[in-house]
C-alpha cells in the first residue's frame, strides 16, 4: 500500500485538484446567480469537501482490499458500519476546515442545522461511498489480474527453463554412452589406442560439463567441443573412412547459442551415416551469419551412392531433442530442416544471432 501511495501520490493529488476545480467552477456560477459577493467561498466549499473525501477514499480502498475473499454477508455488514462512519467523518472534516478558514479571514459562517446536514450530505455521501467501493474493487481486481499474469509468466519461464535444462541433460549421457561403446570396440584390439581415446574423452567431458553450467555460449566455444569429438571419431574409424571439415566465419563465431546444440547432429552424422557407409564419408560443419540470423549446416556425403542401411528420416533421439530445445528456447524464430542431400543427409538450422 505504501509503495502504491508513493508511486501514485502526485497523480492522485492532481486528480483531486482537477475535480475540485471543476466542481468549484460549477458552484461559482450558481453562487453568483444567488447573489453571492465572495467568489472564493465556492472554492472553499468544494476543495474542503474533495480534500476530506480524498483522504477517506484511501482508507476505503484499504478496507475493500482487506475484505476481498471474505463471505458476502460479512462484507455487507462491514460496509453497513463503514458507510455512516464515512459520512460522519466527511461532514466533520469538511465543516471543520470551513470553520477554520472562515475564522482566519474573520468572516461569519453558519452551516445548516445537524439534521439537515445529515440528510443532505448523508445522501450524497452514500452515492460517493458506493461509487468509490465499485472503483476500488475494480482496481483491486485489475491489480490481482496483473499479479496473476506475472505469476503465470514467471511459472511459464521457470517451466521452460526446467524443460530446457532437462533436454540439455539428455545430450551428455547420450553422447557419453555412444562414445564409450565406440571405444570399447577397439579396447581389445589396441590397448594403447583405447587409452588415448579414453584420455581424450575425459578432456572432452570436462569441457562439456563446463559448457552445461553456462547454459549458452558462442559458436566458437561450441566448435571447440565438436572438433575434439570428431577427432575421437576419426581415431575410431580412421582418417581414410572419416573426413572432417569445419568452417565458420568470424561473425558467426561470435553468435551465442544453447550449449551442446551441435553435438547431437554431429554424432548422428557419424553414428547413423559414417558407420553405415562402406567407403569414405565427409562430415562437414558450417556456420555463417546472414544479417541478424545464424545459419548452421551439418552434412555428410559418402563416396558410395547408397549406404548399407537407410538413415532415420527423423534424425533419431538426438535431433528430436534438438527440435524441442530450439522450440523451447526460440519458438517460431528458429527453423530446422533435415533430409537427404545427394549421397548423404543434411541438417540446416537457422536461429537469431545474439552476441
Amino acid at each position: 500500500m505504501s509503495i502504491l501511495l508513493r508511486r501514485w501520490r502526485l497523480p492522485y493529488l492532481a486528480l483531486l485538484a482537477v475535480v475540485a476545480l471543476l466542481l468549484s467552477a460549477s458552484s461559482l456560477e450558481a453562487y453568483r446567480l444567488g447573489g453571492g459577493t465572495r467568489p472564493w467561498e465556492p472554492f472553499l466549499w468544494e476543495f474542503s469537501s474533495v480534500a476530506v473525501i480524498g483522504v477517506l477514499a484511501l482508507g476505503l480502498h484499504a478496507l475493500v482490499g482487506a475484505l476481498r475473499g471474505r463471505p458476502w454477508p460479512r462484507q455487507l455488514a462491514a460496509h453497513a458500519l463503514a458507510l455512516p462512519a464515512f459520512s460522519l467523518a466527511h461532514i466533520g472534516g469538511m465543516f471543520g476546515l470551513r470553520l477554520l478558514v472562515y475564522g482566519l479571514v474573520g468572516v461569519g459562517y453558519r452551516p445548516d442545522d445537524l439534521p439537515t446536514l445529515l440528510v443532505f450530505e448523508g445522501g450524497k455521501d452514500a452515492v460517493t461511498y458506493i461509487s468509490f467501493c465499485l472503483i476500488s474493487r475494480g482496481i483491486w481486481m485489475a491489480r490481482a489480474a496483473a499479479q496473476g499474469a506475472q505469476e503465470l509468466d514467471r511459472a511459464r519461464r521457470e517451466l521452460a527453463e526446467a524443460r530446457l535444462a532437462r533436454l540439455a541433460d539428455q545430450v551428455q549421457p547420450h553422447f557419453l554412452f555412444n562414445t564409450l561403446n565406440l571405444i570399447s570396440s577397439v579396447m581389445y584390439e589396441d590397448v594403447a589406442r583405447a587409452d588415448r581415446l579414453l584420455c581424450r574423452l575425459a578432456d572432452l567431458l570436462r569441457q562439456t560439463l563446463a559448457a552445461q553450467q553456462r547454459v549458452e555460449h558462442t559458436v566458437h566455444e561450441e566448435l571447440a567441443l565438436v572438433q575434439p569429438f570428431l577427432e575421437l571419431m576419426q581415431a575410431r574409424f580412421g582418417p581414410e573412412r572419416l573426413v572432417v571439415q569445419i568452417d565458420a566465419d568470424a561473425a558467426a563465431r561470435e553468435c551465442r547459442l544453447p550449449a551442446l546444440l551441435l553435438l547431437a547432429p554431429v554424432e548422428n552424422a557419424v553414428k547413423h551415416d559414417v558407420a553405415r557407409h562402406r567407403g569414405r564419408v565427409t562430415v562437414s560443419v558450417r556456420a555463417e551469419r546472414v544479417g541478424d540470423r545464424l545459419r548452421l549446416v551439418v552434412s555428410n556425403h559418402g563416396d558410395t551412392a547408397v549406404p548399407e542401411a537407410a538413415p532415420d528420416p527423423d534424425g533419431g533421439l538426438g535431433l528430436r531433442n534438438l527440435r524441442e530445445r530450439l522450440q523451447g528456447r526460440y519458438g517460431d524464430a528458429a527453423t530446422l530442416a533435415f533430409g537427404p542431400d545427394g549421397g548423404g543427409m543434411t541438417l540446416r538450422v537457422e536461429l537469431p544471432c545474439a552476441c
